[in-house]
């Protein structure tokens, strides 16, 4: 089963638009991750009904912040993209009558929710911000090491 990339490649965006003060167009978004514009704008469309960006038509128009990176969550942006399944694994349904398929999958779900609401406490815990704050602070080391290689 492949990745899905979504929420990843939505909070890389998210940083990226906090970082430039003029908005960006779906073409632009759709270069930096190497997809469609139109994917973009069917993404994007979630976080904007949720109020975490806005669009503008025409010249000079494209996607804008509207709320702070410190009041966006990890979770917000997962539920705005239409939460996407989390785990790969889940139960089998082959043999619906069989005991023990029955018996393994009942496992299986108690610590999938068990895992499911961790995860996704520990995503309404992480903000835009802390995440940006990271970026920043490898940034800084990843100058001040080419600094002083090039010297």
């Amino acid at each position: 089963m492949r990745n899905d990339s979504r929420l990843s490649r939505m909070l890389h965006v998210l940083i990226h638009m906090d970082r430039h003060e003029h908005s960006a167009t779906s073409e632009m978004i759709a270069k930096m991750l190497n997809t469609n514009p139109v994917v973009v704008r069917r993404t994007m469309a979630g976080l904007r009904e949720q109020g975490y960006v806005r669009s503008e038509k025409g010249h000079g128009g494209g996607w804008t912040l509207v709320r702070p990176l410190s009041e966006i969550t990890l979770l917000d942006i997962y539920r705005a993209i239409g939460k996407p399944h989390l785990f790969a694994i889940g139960p089998a349904d082959d043999q619906p009558k069989c005991l023990v398929e029955q018996a393994v999958n009942a496992a299986l779900e108690g610590a999938m929710k068990e895992a499911e609401m961790l995860l996704l406490r520990r995503l309404g815990s992480v903000t835009l911000d802390a995440i940006a704050a990271d970026f920043e602070t490898k940034l800084a080391a990843h100058v001040a090491t080419s600094f002083s290689c090039a010297s």
